[in-house]
């Protein structure tokens, strides 16, 4: 008989709990800022192609060194990795404040800001393709490796919190102290994440293989990815979903010009889908997802297909606010199962490297999604662009589950049990 499931199992853990202060932090800090800097941003401009400038000023170093950054990831010890990722994040900060500060914006024109701006997000994006790898692979190192599913579940709901309420506050913030002062509260943000990580020991390196050649170290995490059909999937149909279900990108015409709710409605449906996938992710730690995990991941981006579809038919502003929390709700239960399975099915020698193709597909699949439903919005219109994108979704959904039998029969019942009976 099974022991029963303790839902704050790694929460008994010290270090989890201040790795969790860090994460909430960090992200809280990160996503805040990346709405401090758009209203700026779109302040200096009036042009909505700059804002499409900033995701890419950010997307195109991440991306770029994504598998070198995982590499150096897995030869190198974490917990001081971390803080030199925070210590680079604090840089970009502290540049925007001081960038923002008004004795700069009346020295220096528009345009001049505007570079400098972009210049601190392209740093920016450099410090995100190491930070997502070394976060990942921490946290193999901080709970044993029993209690992973249930520290993963733990961290993607830290995660989706701050990711709440970072923007929500930074809204506020603006109206409340303006851009220049709201950077400073970012900043503050990651010196408080410097001072946790501190009550976090030295963890050792696990790899083998230091100092392997870095071409070869690529190669094999590559391999590795594509030859485990577990993470391939769970990496694939995140991609898909987000690339073809990025119904939020066009939200602002939906509040305006569909259901005409103004502002006010604007936020309530951004922060809809968050609630619905914030409400899972602590559901699930009383209820796991581990069993029949190919079927479930199936069946929530089989769901969230769906979601999309009604929030695009609907004309009544309360069905869509409910389309999007269902859509934020079935979207956790996949973060989680992904975040699940690549916590189980990675070697601790290349947890780097394997998060790093992660942040590939997501990352990427994020601001080409926002592209892709742009493009698609002004080919097809924006109704038939959200529905276009559902049923995208749902056809790969049935396609991953013919042609992959394996991935639908996907349990990890075992891999739970065999990580159990690990010292």
């Amino acid at each position: 008989m099974s022991k029963p499931l303790d839902p704050y199992a790694a929460l008994r853990f010290r270090e989890f709990n201040i790795f969790l202060l860090v994460r909430f932090a960090m992200v809280f800090a990160w996503s805040m800022q990346f709405i401090v800097i758009e209203w700026q941003v779109y302040t200096l401009t009036k042009d909505p192609l700059s804002l499409g400038i900033i995701g890419l000023m950010e997307i195109i170093p991440a991306v770029s060194i994504a598998l070198f950054a995982g590499h150096f990831v897995d030869q190198n010890e974490k917990r001081n990795l971390l803080v030199k990722c925070i210590l680079g994040f604090s840089v970009v900060s502290l540049g925007l404040f001081l960038v923002s500060a008004p004795s700069v914006t009346e020295k220096f024109n528009d345009t001049t800001v505007l570079y400098l701006i972009y210049a601190l997000v392209f740093l920016g994006g450099l410090v995100r393709a190491f930070i997502g790898p070394t976060i990942f692979s921490l946290i193999a190192l901080i709970v044993p490796k029993k209690i992973y599913p249930n520290a993963a579940t733990w961290s993607s709901s830290t995660w989706q919190l701050a990711s709440v309420l970072g923007p929500a506050f930074a809204g506020f913030s603006i109206s409340w102290i303006g851009v220049h002062w709201s950077m400073c509260i970012i900043f503050a943000f990651s010196l408080m994440a410097l001072l946790f990580l501190s009550q976090i020991k030295k963890k050792p390196i696990l790899n083998p293989k230091i100092g392997e050649p870095v071409l070869q170290s690529l190669k094999d995490g590559l391999k590795f990815v594509f030859s485990t059909k577990a993470i391939l999937g769970a990496l694939s149909l995140d991609m898909i979903a987000v690339l073809f279900g990025g119904a939020v990108a066009l939200l602002p015409i939906f509040a305006q010009d569909i259901l005409h709710v103004g502002s006010e409605g604007f936020g309530i449906l951004r922060a809809a889908p968050a609630v619905g996938a914030s409400i899972t992710m602590l559901g699930s730690t009383r209820f796991p997802l581990h069993k029949n995990a190919g079927k479930k991941l199936l069946w929530a981006v089989f769901g969230f297909g769906l979601c999309i579809l009604v929030f695009g038919l609907s004309t009544y502003f309360w069905l869509s606010v409910l389309a999007l929390f269902l859509s934020g709700a079935v979207d956790g239960v996949s973060m989680i199962v992904r975040q699940t399975i690549l916590q189980l099915k990675t070697p601790d020698n290349m947890r780097g490297r394997v998060a790093s193709v992660n942040s590939i597909f997501v990352g990427s699949s994020n601001e080409l999604g926002a592209f892709e439903s742009g493009v698609a919005a002004k080919l097809l219109g924006t109704v038939n662009a959200v529905i276009f994108g559902g049923c995208m979704t749902l056809l790969t959904v049935g396609g991953m589950a013919v042609i992959s039998p394996s991935f639908r029969k996907l349990d990890l019942t075992q891999d739970v049990e065999e990580r159990e009976n690990e010292v």
